[in-house]
Formats: structure tokens, sequence, C-alpha cells
């Protein structure tokens, strides 16, 4: 999934985003509220981890003017100040979620998730596509009753897959969600690491190709072309 965080005390700032890297995140950075409300305007965030005491642009005039313009993105408030009246402003304003400094990172990283989750209509933190079971928590893989053992980015990819079972995803929409792939030189990557999946995860297939368009993950293939995937020099 793909973060943004707006926060300009540096320590945090790089705290979180090194927390949410490990855990597989995207994730762009903003130290000012001018800079995270362009930023959240001009990319698909999943989730967006605003601070409310910003330099330049508040926390809440940044999420006023985000909902002000029919934004949907999930915003998680982070605040200093623990009041009745911060958290109902904030909530009023629109934001999904606030927690309040100082914080442990594995509940911010808990309510990410939750936001993410909610995002995508999926509740529960287990996925599951005819026997393949992904556990979004432990970042585990189980088809029937084998454990697969997956990249980094290669979960990243089936997981952004999983959240969005039975949708077609574009080429497009992975690069712009997985992490590291816009990063990646080679232009058939995504194909690549398609291919890398569908033998890890075996028969009978659960990836299926639109041809021109991109990748479904569903039980079955009805009315959707198949192609022989790339493979990559190493």
């Amino acid at each position: 999934m793909r973060a943004l965080i707006v926060e300009d005390y540096a320590p945090v700032r790089d705290a979180v985003q090194e927390g949410l890297v490990e855990a597989g995140f995207a994730v762009d950075v903003a130290s000012n509220g001018e800079e995270g409300l362009w930023l959240a305007q001009a990319h698909p965030y999943d989730v967006v981890i605003l601070d409310i005491m910003l330099p330049k642009l508040s926390g809440l005039d940044v999420l006023r003017r985000l909902r002000r313009d029919g934004s949907k993105l999930a915003i998680l408030l982070l605040t200093a100040k623990d009041t009745v009246e911060d958290r109902v402003s904030g909530l009023d304003l629109g934001a999904d979620d606030y927690l309040v400094k100082p914080f442990a990172f594995a509940e911010l990283l808990a309510r990410v998730r939750s936001l993410v989750r909610r995002r995508y209509d999926t509740k529960d933190p287990t996925i599951r596509i005819a026997d393949l079971e992904l556990d979004t928590t432990r970042r585990e893989v189980r088809r029937g009753t084998s454990v697969i053992t997956l990249s980094a980015r290669e979960y990243a990819l089936l997981e952004y897959l999983a959240v969005r079972a039975g949708e077609l995803v574009t080429r497009t929409e992975i690069w712009e969600h997985v992490y590291d792939f816009h990063s990646d030189a080679q232009s058939n990557v995504v194909d690549v690491y398609i291919g890398y999946l569908r033998k890890k995860l075996g028969p009978p297939p659960l990836i299926h190709t639109r041809r021109g368009h991109g990748y479904v993950l569903a039980e079955t293939a009805t009315d959707m072309a198949t192609e022989t995937e790339p493979e990559i020099k190493r």
C-alpha cells in the first residue's frame, strides 16, 4: 500500500517512515502542510498520516481542503493535545482516526492497517480467495496446507491484488501502490513478478491476465485471456 506522512518533526517522521517501509508500504513524506496538501492531491495514497501542528498550513487546514475537494483518502491525525475539543474538531472535519503523541509504532501500524482494510472493504485481517489465505498482520501466505514463502516485493504485490480480489488491477495502479516497483528500471517488472507469483502459488491459477489491461486475482478466469510471462535477466 502507499502512504503519505506529513510531519515536521524529523525524528518522528523518519521513524514512522522506516517502520512503514519495513511493513511493506510505499512511503512519501512532507515536512509542512503546503507540501503535504500538494502530494495528497497529486497521488493516489491509501492512507495519509497527518500531524495537526504543521508549518505553512496546519493539519486541520489540509484536512479541511481535502474534504472540501471531495477527497476520500483515509486520514489518520497525529496530535500532541489529548483534549476532547481537538479530537472532535478533527473528526468533524472528516478525519478517519487520530492518535495522540507520544505513541507506540505498533499501535500506529495497527490503525493504519485497519484504515487500509476499511478503504478496500476488507475488515478481516486474513484475506481468503479460494484455498489461498493471506494473514496481513503476520504477512504470511498459505495455499491449502502449504506455507508459501515470498519476497517482500512478491508479498506486497499479492496483498494489493488480494485486497482488490475480483477487480481488474492495472499495471499503472500496481506501479503506484506497490513499494519499490516505481524505482525499478525494468519496464516489464510487474509482469515478471506476476510470473514469479503464479509459479509460487501453483495450480490451479488464481492470477488471471486481462490482455492489454492488467490482472485479476480470482478463483476462476471467466472471459479472461492468459499470456506467457517474460523472463527477467539476472
